[in-house]
């Protein structure tokens, strides 16, 4: 009995992580879209007040001995800084001027452009499965941009940028994790601060700061209020992704992150009325069917892998 009741309250914990993430990995790209049309904003600083709010969490989430801090040299960490600005700022950009059909479908062309750099400037190799799998997804991607009534060129640069510069960051956390034997909290606790200094340099070059429109211009409230819950639900994003990493498998992370990229998709139709034609619907069809084919067959290798490592002599 007293097995089984640890089983059901770890399977509570993990239902309980999984909603949360849910949660607040939908609700970060409907409330940033809002500061955007409503309140106006400024991106650069929104993405400033989310790092702040992120290393202040994390200080926090040490203290409690969620995790032990690893004292990493700075010099190892200032590219892997600079490229989570731009990566953070781009696609913020690419939410801010596209639709959220558009932006997200956008982020699912991350996986092929990693592929590539993995494949050119790694020399890692890929199956053709795995290969064939890129087709759809941006085939996909494509029509839903081609046939979007909102379509606009700057739209797409930050689109482009974004996806870029976050394949890098992510290949480059990955290389970094590896090279440094941290966890991703442990990195990311010493690259939110830089990451946060290097904005504060930034900003006043590219946004106002104590004039209206500023980061400490006249807002009301309300606007205020909701920077600072976008922010804290930022790091909550975060502090769950980590969580679900190291409580669920590879398959349950993965099936999840589909299931969300769904929910935003028709919730973006539905909270902020974009058109959406047949055409738009049969790319993201297509692009859904490709990056759930990838998954397949990723984690089919992963596992094949596996077996292989448990039966050898």
């Amino acid at each position: 009995m007293a097995a089984l009741a640890d089983r059901v309250r770890g399977s509570g914990r993990i239902a309980a992580g999984l909603l949360l993430n849910l949660l607040v990995s939908i609700c970060i790209v409907f409330l940033n879209k809002w500061i955007y049309v409503h309140y106006g904003f400024p991106n650069m600083s929104l993405t400033l007040v989310h790092f702040v709010v992120t290393w202040l969490g994390l200080y926090v989430c040490q203290k409690l001995d969620m995790f032990a801090p690893k004292s990493l040299p700075p010099s190892k960490l200032l590219l892997l800084a600079l490229s989570f600005c731009g990566f953070v700022v781009f696609t913020n950009l690419s939410l801010q001027n596209n639709t959220i059909g558009t932006y997200q479908l956008a982020k699912a062309m991350t996986t092929p452009v990693i592929i590539v750099i993995q494949t050119f400037c790694y020399k890692k190799t890929f199956s053709t499965k795995l290969q064939l799998t890129l087709i759809p997804i941006t085939v996909g991607v494509i029509l839903n941009s081609y046939y979007d009534v909102k379509f606009n060129f700057l739209g797409t640069v930050f689109a482009a940028l974004g996806v870029l510069v976050t394949s890098l960051y992510q290949v480059w956390v990955g290389a970094k994790q590896h090279e440094l034997q941290v966890n991703s909290m442990q990195l990311l606790y010493y690259q939110a601060p830089m990451s946060s200094a290097m904005l504060l340099v930034a900003v006043p070059f590219f946004e106002p700061v104590f004039a209206e429109g500023g980061i400490f211009g006249p807002w009301s409230v309300s606007a205020l209020l909701m920077v600072l819950l976008s922010g804290v639900i930022a790091f909550m994003v975060n502090l769950s992704i980590y969580w679900i990493i190291g409580n669920t498998s590879p398959v349950t992370y993965n099936m999840f992150g589909h299931f969300k990229f769904c929910i935003t998709l028709f919730g973006g139709y539905v909270l902020f009325k974009d058109p959406l034609s047949i055409n738009q619907g049969l790319g993201m069809l297509c692009t859904l069917f490709g990056i759930l084919a990838y998954t397949h067959f990723k984690l089919s290798e992963q596992e094949g892998s596996k077996s292989k490592l448990v039966q050898r002599p």
